[in-house]
């Protein structure tokens, strides 16, 4: 594969052309004369050993070779504007890169999130909801929230929101337990499952049932699909308490057992040492931090 690049110039000069389809337009917006575009874009045919332009009396024509040309380039521009409006923006204080998983961003941050930009209206939060691990430098992220254990490796770890499992369900199947169930009248209904399969184990041994088959019931892997399961009736699901704090207050959902498993395991706020040196990043931390002892 070749490395030839033509020169930035003559590209921008063809681009702004072909959008136009106008030489006196491209010159116009590149701010040059319509001969020194012309010029440029016979330098770039001649570079490239293809004719983009069909030269009419009157007009201006993309041959076949150019139109495809000219699909890309404009798709590598717009890129590149994309990129240099977000990186401007990052260097004036007003984008905040954050990722977090799936799972944090719907049940705990987003519901929140409008609190923050009331308060700081100025500040854009852009949310990188992934599992994947992210590089701060590579990846152009400012915070992190991660959930393990802490302790990550040349950088800053704040313990956020603490990790404790409780079964939920529907007020409807809440019911059909009647009042105060005790842990083994769970047994003839669906235990839903996410990845952490063993969850449930971990939790009907710390509440003292032994009538529960821990593996029974569906498995959802990917997504937030336990969570939709359980919210459509179709048994119980183990979720974190912070992430379903709203709905069990305002009476959505049931967690019926008092028990809940505590784990070493935690959401914390991770970022590089210099991070909290933008104005942005520090606001999100401290606002993060006033939400998580809420």
């Amino acid at each position: 594969m070749s490395d030839f690049l033509p020169s930035l110039s003559a590209l921008r000069a063809f681009e702004a052309a072909a959008r136009h389809l106008s030489m006196t337009l491209a010159a116009r917006e590149l701010n040059v004369t319509p001969g020194a575009v012309s010029l440029q874009i016979r330098d770039l045919e001649a570079s490239l050993g293809v004719r983009l332009f069909e030269r009419k009396t009157r007009a201006l024509a993309l041959t076949s070779e150019g139109a495809d040309y000219f699909t890309t380039l404009r798709a590598a521009f717009r890129l590149v504007r994309e990129a240099t409006a977000a990186i401007t923006a990052r260097n004036r204080g007003t984008v905040l890169n954050v990722t977090c998983t799936a799972g944090f961003a719907t049940y705990w941050l987003v519901p929140r999130l409008s609190r923050f930009e009331a308060l700081n209206p100025e500040i854009d939060v852009r949310i990188s909801a992934s599992h994947r691990v992210m590089d701060f430098q590579r990846d152009g992220i400012d915070l992190a929230i991660r959930h393990g254990l802490g302790g990550y490796d040349g950088l800053v770890s704040e313990r956020l929101v603490d990790d404790e499992l409780v079964p939920v369900c529907t007020p409807k199947l809440a019911d059909e337990l009647g009042p105060d169930p005790s842990p083994d009248a769970l047994a003839p209904f669906q235990l839903i499952h996410d990845v952490y399969r063993h969850d449930w184990q971990l939790w009907l041994e710390a509440a003292g049932a032994s009538n529960v088959d821990a593996a029974r019931g569906p498995v959802f892997m990917h997504g937030n699909g336990a969570y939709e399961a359980m919210k459509a009736g179709l048994g119980f699901a183990l979720m974190r308490r912070s992430f379903v704090t709203t709905e069990l207050q305002e009476g959505q959902l049931v967690a019926p057992f008092p028990v809940g498993v505590a784990s070493r395991l935690a959401f914390h706020l991770v970022y590089p040492g210099q991070a909290l040196e933008r104005p942005a990043a520090a606001a999100f931390r401290r606002w993060l931090l006033s939400e998580a002892q809420r």
